[in-house]
């Protein structure tokens, strides 16, 4: 497995397993044949609604010996409704005691949209919160404190653009230590790696093979693109293995979702054992034309205080 390094030489695996729809009860099998084929990086979230069976099955796993609990990188979220500087504490030790354990390995502010704190899903502007009466500075510099108190060993962001990371940059005593945003050939946020690499902010992409969701009006598979395809026959692997090669000779951190073992196991191989020619990257980085699976725009309402200007910059 390859690895991202943190600025105090801490590792992660540049590729994990997002736990995003995966519900409860194929959770405990998910992670297990995760851990069997190899892979040691987790994404969780308090939104997804899984975390108690998450803690469940690292009980399980810990218990039977198949990893030790230093063994796996484990991320979680601050939800938006969590944004208030006295309940990101509470919130953190709710999301270690339904995962089970003691500490994260990073920490992340899931979105920069505060909500009301009874609003998990909002549906009226009434039920956000503008960032004027919670600025984000006020939630990061709580953020640093979980750190400090040692419930995480790194903190970051997640949907965050160059403006809020810069935000945070100039305004705080830590630079957030990671952006986690969607990044695919078709939107592969160039501008915002460039920035993050600048400022040893690391970079982890969530959609990392678009979304296959046949449900979605746009119905855009990444599969099915020209270029994704030819590649895939000329190096005689998956689409899905083009895309994570291309991702992670990027130095980005991927995150795909799978509940199949052997699709888990071509993951891994495309980071340990394919190697896109500089031709073939230009090609892909080619691809790109701003399109986002997750656009965020069901939040942008008028006169709750957000525009989707602001939000991705």
């Amino acid at each position: 497995m390859k690895y991202a390094s943190f600025s105090n030489n801490d590792k992660i695996p540049l590729l994990g397993l997002g736990t995003w729809k995966s519900t409860p009860g194929e959770i405990n099998n998910i992670l297990k044949e995760a851990v069997k084929a190899g892979i040691r990086h987790f994404d969780c979230a308090k939104i997804y609604n899984n975390e108690k069976e998450i803690g469940a099955a690292f009980h399980e796993i810990f218990k039977e010996g198949l990893v030790k609990r230093e063994e796996l990188f484990i991320t979680s979220k601050l939800w938006n409704n969590s944004h208030k500087p006295e309940d990101v504490l509470p919130t953190l030790k709710q999301t270690l005691a339904d995962l089970q354990l003691d500490y994260l390995d990073l920490y992340l502010i899931h979105w920069p949209i505060a909500t009301k704190k009874d609003i998990v899903n909002p549906k009226e502007a009434s039920d956000f919160i503008p960032l004027k009466e919670i600025p984000l500075l006020s939630t990061w510099n709580k953020m640093i404190e979980m750190k400090k108190l040692g419930l995480a060993k790194h903190v970051g962001v997640a949907n965050f653009s160059i403006a809020n990371l810069t935000l945070l940059i100039e305004g705080s005593e830590l630079v957030p230590e990671m952006d986690q945003v969607e990044s695919h050939p078709y939107l592969n946020q160039q501008e915002l790696l460039t920035f993050c690499q600048k400022n040893n902010i690391l970079f982890t992409a969530y959609s990392p093979l678009g979304s296959r969701d046949k449900s979605k009006p746009e119905k855009i598979d990444l599969f099915e693109d020209t270029v994704i395809e030819s590649l895939a026959s000329k190096y005689k692997c998956s689409p899905a293995q083009i895309l994570i090669a291309w991702g992670t000779q990027r130095n980005t951190i991927l995150i795909p979702k799978t509940v199949s073992p052997s699709r888990m196991r071509e993951n891994l191989d495309a980071v340990d054992k394919f190697q896109l020619s500089e031709n073939d990257m230009n090609q892909l980085n080619a691809l790109s034309r701003n399109h986002r699976f997750i656009s965020a725009t069901g939040w942008m309402m008028e006169n709750n205080g957000y525009t989707i200007e602001e939000l991705w910059g």
